[in-house]
């Protein structure tokens, strides 16, 4: 079996907070002159009696400050050609530990090696000098990758075809938009021939259009046998993307294994954590006379059990707690709901109770109105859940921002054993087929 394209053994990372450098700037000053020689600065640290871990603890406590472990014992493995996806709440430990992979900073523990070149898209602003053109930091990115200019050369056109900003190749990069900068660096880390693509959750600055261009360029990368390691909050995009899925939790591997199932544990528990919306019944941003309420919104499944995602082509119900501040019976209830995309644009239209002949009567201070949706028929992606309600047609609640989130993952729609429909449109339908031949 060949060596892993990534393999990290009990990585750690600490910071002390409140700390600033190295215990003097003589330990800072020789820590830097051994790296610069190729060598491990703990060495030299070890013979004149302290580590620079002790260095810093020693000053820490003359601080009073904390230690913070960004990363504990981190250990995992990415074969070449396989995509791994990277997922956990923020403070997880994600970015730190990409920043360990790409070089940008050191562990405190462990080890983690990388066979082959490596691409990166981090933060926007890693790895592009500020004061250099698009133009030349092409041709820098591509030389620190160990290519040779007539290399770069015949992907550069490639390169600015792509990210679409021909008009500002020459011009600093200190001046583009972060939008702009997201384009460049992503065409450079994908184009020049990485053997290790390492992506961040950076794509979420670019505008729809460029996230899904860049998502189909990884899936080509992929395709082609190379290693992506890929961060995202998108759920739809990793299940999409990876056969093979890393969750990071406060710093420790929380889960490690096929893709669905870690998503599906991974959103089980943030539902847990933090209830299907918070502090509904608090909200301010609603319209309306007050006098039934919406306070709650969860997701169930067919067997009506509260769940963080739901697959395409399953049962799902819409359950939607509502309050009666009126202190007597209200007749004529009637309440709809919206699902919108991430962009805002509307899916399905409000589908109100009494289009269907069903007004609600809520004698009790409290109700729970459900709506069973079968086969749901949305793509995977996430979804807004906009609701409404309305008495004898006067409204009567409307919270503006919506109640809560849909997370649709891939599901067998069709029942034909067929999956994977993407996110270019985000309904799906059943059509009779038929075909008729000329004199049959």
């Amino acid at each position: 079996m060949s060596e892993p394209a990534i393999s990290v053994r009990n990585l750690s990372k600490c910071y002390q907070l409140g700390m600033i450098g190295r215990h003097t700037l003589v330990d800072e000053a020789q820590y830097w002159w051994h790296k610069l020689r190729g060598r491990d600065p703990r060495e030299h640290f070890s013979k004149v009696g302290h580590t620079v871990t002790e260095a810093r603890k020693v000053e820490a406590e003359r601080k009073g400050s904390e230690q913070f472990w960004a990363l504990k014992d981190v250990s995992f493995d990415v074969q070449p050609g396989e995509v791994l996806g990277l997922i956990g709440g923020n403070g997880a430990g994600k970015s730190t530990l990409l920043k360990i992979l790409t070089r940008i900073t050191a562990p405190t523990s462990g080890e983690a090696e990388i066979n082959g070149r490596v691409g990166s898209l981090l933060e926007v602003g890693t790895g592009f000098h500020p004061e250099l053109t698009g133009r030349e930091n092409v041709y820098m990115n591509g030389t620190i990758l160990g290519m040779k200019k007539r290399e770069i050369d015949r992907r550069f056109d490639e390169i600015v075809a792509f990210a679409e900003i021909d008009q500002f190749l020459d011009t600093p990069v200190k001046r583009y938009s972060s939008g702009m900068y997201v384009r460049l660096a992503f065409a450079v880390a994908a184009h020049l021939d990485p053997e290790i693509l390492i992506v961040d959750e950076v794509l979420a600055v670019g505008d729809a259009a460029f996230q899904k261009k860049c998502l189909g360029k990884m899936g080509a990368v992929a395709r082609e046998g190379r290693t992506i390691l890929f961060v995202s909050h998108n759920m739809a995009a990793i299940e999409n993307l990876c056969s093979h899925c890393l969750q990071l939790q406060a710093g420790t591997v929380a889960g490690n294994g096929v893709t669905d199932e870690i998503i599906a544990r991974y959103l089980r528990k943030a539902l847990d954590a933090t209830g299907a919306v918070k502090g509904l019944s608090e909200r301010t941003d609603r319209s309306g006379s007050g006098a039934v309420v919406l306070t709650d919104f969860q997701l169930e499944d067919a067997t009506g059990h509260p769940v963080a995602a739901l697959q395409s082509g399953a049962d799902a119900i819409l359950a939607f707690t509502l309050a009666n501040r009126t202190g007597a019976p209200v007749q004529h209830l009637d309440a709809g709901f919206s699902i919108h995309d991430t962009a805002g644009h509307q899916v399905l239209a409000i589908l109100y109770s009494s289009y269907q002949s069903q007004e609600w009567v809520l004698t009790s201070a409290r109700g729970c109105l459900r709506c069973r949706l079968p086969h749901l028929p949305l793509a995977a992606g996430r979804y807004r859940i906009g609701a409404r309600l309305t008495i004898r047609g006067e409204e009567a609640d409307w919270p503006q921002d919506g109640v809560g989130w849909l997370d649709v993952v891939e599901g067998d729609f069709y029942g034909s054993g067929h999956k994977g429909f993407g996110s270019h449109a985000p309904l799906l339908l059943k059509g009779d087929w038929s075909l008729a031949e000329p004199g049959a």
